[in-house]
């Protein structure tokens, strides 16, 4: 008997492109190709419950990033005014 490999064909969320999930061998699948912490997949489901496109994840990723960045400057920022008063 031949375990069935399942694959289903998806429109990514975010751009809706079209592209091939490999739920069933998950590391051929093309979003295996991104690689994503905790941090941020936690993000990426903040606004996208479904699979995303390779592309979107990387663009989502660098998203995440820069606002983390701009979160940590902010801070830093705030303290350096706080310093001076």
């Amino acid at each position: 008997m031949q375990h069935a490999v399942k694959h289903e064909l998806k429109s990514c969320p975010r751009c809706r492109t079209a592209f091939e999930c490999k739920v069933g061998s998950i590391l051929l699948c093309q979003c295996s190709a991104v690689k994503v912490n905790d941090e941020e997949r936690a993000y990426f489901r903040q606004g996208y419950t479904d699979c995303l496109c390779a592309a979107c994840m990387e663009e989502l990723k660098k998203e995440y990033h820069a606002l983390q960045f701009r979160k940590k400057l902010k801070k830093i920022v705030g303290m350096f005014y706080k310093a001076g008063e």
